[in-house]
């Protein structure tokens, strides 16, 4: 069987006959003292094991231990004080679009899958002050500022703390039924506030720990982008570069990292990660790298979108996510996703079209061979979907030249049957 490229993507059975060679393979090592192969099988989606130390293989004749950059908990409640304050220079993304959709009326319910800051949970709550939203974000700060707004607006605002996987069992102990939502939210990716805080590892604008786990110390099982990239060897760094970043010097930019690592140090900050990368381009290549707005965008961006979505398993998440809340939404409620790259609009696009996301698709050449004339009209037809717009809406040029972080935002909505 041919697997499509979202199905090699979000397919976990995809990597299980692929594995390295033993003699490299890293070590984790828990807090016992015991020593475990961290494997490229299923763990390359799923990675397993004890986050706080990590060391190479003693055979390789080097040992060193990762930093865990982990917040203690004080930390944690300053980060949250100094997020406040940089909530009110937020600005949500299509906001108007997703309330011109929403259109929230009285006694209705939403849940915003992904607090961050708030902005669009503010926005629903001021526009009719009868409406009520379940706030669920994987982040802690953002947990924090959601009950801080819980506190604001009393019996309207419930904040959930997990992920997208633990949706199901948040909702069930908070004695949630099955379609009690007008309408549901999703804005996929990272948040401004994770990007703007050095300290997260997510952004190349200034230098910080090589962390990008959304949860933040929360799940200490979970990898830190610098338990990945000092441990994974090559050929699995490059197949994560290529298939998340979709980066075409993905092999020569995992060799660089290999190289750096066995040869120097572990890589233990962002800017540490993006000068090593920046080895594999050319002057010129560095020169002519240029964002969808024409502005000077650094080599290391798609590799660091490609460790961020493997490090939070995002694909997976917003995949489960979809299936998760449909049967929460009320007949006639509305589902709007904002995505902010292709692998993600993908994965929405098909779930909305009611087509399995490991269905390989046609291209217009195998079409004509196949005499299959179905217009976009018909294939946008769902059993359980009504499409709110035929073509994906962007964000307007007015609000990306007030918010550049808006130029790749797609947003779907759809009305469910």
């Amino acid at each position: 069987m041919v697997l499509s490229r979202t199905a090699r993507i979000i397919c976990p059975s995809f990597w299980k006959g692929f594995k390295s060679s033993k003699s490299h393979l890293p070590f984790i090592t828990a807090g016992n003292g015991e020593h475990k192969a961290l494997t490229t099988s299923s763990n390359l989606w799923y990675p397993r094991g004890v986050r706080p130390k990590v060391q190479r293989s003693k055979q390789s004749g080097y040992v060193e231990q990762v930093q865990s950059w982990n917040f203690s908990e004080e930390e944690e409640k300053g980060e949250a004080a100094k997020t406040e304050e940089e909530t009110e220079l937020h600005k949500p993304v299509m906001l108007e679009e997703i309330m011109s959709i929403f259109q929230p009326s009285d006694n209705q319910v939403f849940l915003d899958m992904t607090f961050g800051a708030g902005g669009h949970t503010k926005a629903i709550l001021q526009s009719n002050s009868l409406t009520k939203v379940y706030a669920l974000d994987r982040d802690p700060v953002a947990h924090r500022l959601a009950s801080k707004l819980a506190d604001k607006y009393k019996s309207r605002v419930f904040p959930l703390l997990g992920r997208f996987t633990d949706l199901d069992k948040l909702l069930k102990d908070a004695a949630v039924q099955h379609q009690s939502f007008d309408g549901v939210l999703i804005d996929a990716g990272c948040s401004s506030m994770q990007f703007d805080n050095p300290e997260r590892g997510f952004a190349l604008s200034e230098d910080g720990p090589l962390d990008m786990r959304m949860d933040g110390s929360r799940v200490p099982s979970t990898p830190s982008a610098a338990d990945v990239v000092n441990n994974l060897d090559a050929q699995t760094l490059a197949r994560i570069i290529r298939t998340y970043g979709e980066e075409r010097l993905a092999k020569k930019i995992a060799a660089m990292i290999v190289d750096y690592r066995e040869k120097h140090k572990p890589i233990e900050t962002t800017a540490e990660l993006a000068t090593v990368i920046s080895f594999a381009f050319t002057h010129r290549a560095a020169a002519d790298s240029k964002d969808s707005l024409g502005r000077k965008l650094h080599v290391a961006t798609r590799t660091f979108q490609a460790l961020r979505i493997f490090v939070n398993d995002e694909l997976n998440e917003l995949h489960h996510a979809l299936h998760t809340i449909k049967p929460y939404l009320k007949k006639g409620g509305k589902l709007a996703v904002l995505t902010f790259h292709s692998l993600e609009d993908r994965i929405v696009k098909r779930f909305l079209q009611g087509k399995n996301v490991n269905e390989k698709g046609k291209s217009l050449h195998e079409r004509k061979r196949s005499h299959d004339w179905t217009t976009d009209e018909e294939e946008l037809k769902s059993p359980d979907w009504q499409i709110v717009n035929k073509k994906v809406l962007c964000a307007s040029e007015f609000e990306v030249s007030q918010n550049p972080r808006s130029r790749s935002a797609k947003l779907r909505a759809a009305f469910k049957l």
